[in-house]
C-alpha cells in the first residue's frame, strides 16, 4: 500500500493534494511541514473555506494572527478582506483542507511580495509584478 503523501509536491515545506473536482467547487488537502508557509494572498474571483485536519497552524489575516486547532473552520471572502497566510510554527506536520469556488478566470494578489497572479485555465497560475504594466499601445 503506497502513501499518497509521497506524491505531494514540496513547495518549500508546503504541498497540496488536489481532490477530484467534478464541478466548480473543489478542495485540496495542504500539508505544511514545520516552518512551511502558504503565502499571504487573496483572490478576486474565488471564495475559500479552511478546515484544520491535523496540527496547530498559525493563520494570519488582516485582523492579525491566531493559532488554529484541529476542527477549526475559517471562511475567506473574495477581495482584500479574505487575505490569509497559513504557517506551521510547530514541530509536527499540519494538514488543512481548503475548499474553493475555483473561479476561472481568477486573479490573486500577494501583498507581501507585490505580485499578482492570474489563473486562465484549470491548472495554471501565472505571476506578474504590477510594476511591469504597460499601456495598451506600448
Amino acid at each position: 500500500m503506497s502513501n499518497v503523501w509521497e506524491d505531494v509536491p514540496d513547495w518549500g515545506g508546503v504541498g497540496a493534494l488536489r481532490l477530484e473536482r467534478l464541478t466548480a467547487l473543489g478542495a485540496s488537502v495542504w500539508e505544511l511541514q514545520p516552518g512551511g508557509v502558504n503565502w499571504n494572498h487573496f483572490h478576486h474571483g474565488s471564495e475559500e473555506l479552511l478546515i484544520v485536519l491535523r496540527g496547530r497552524p498559525t493563520l494570519r489575516t488582516p485582523e492579525g494572527e491566531r493559532v488554529l486547532a484541529e476542527g477549526d473552520v475559517v471562511t475567506f471572502p473574495r477581495g482584500p478582506a479574505g487575505a490569509k497566510e497559513i504557517r506551521n510554527d510547530g514541530d509536527e506536520v499540519a494538514r488543512v483542507v481548503i475548499v474553493s469556488t475555483n473561479a476561472v478566470p481568477d486573479v490573486s494578489e500577494y501583498p507581501d511580495v507585490g505580485k499578482v497572479g492570474m489563473r486562465i485555465d484549470d491548472d495554471e497560475w501565472k505571476l506578474f509584478r504590477p510594476s511591469d504594466a504597460v499601456e495598451y499601445y506600448d
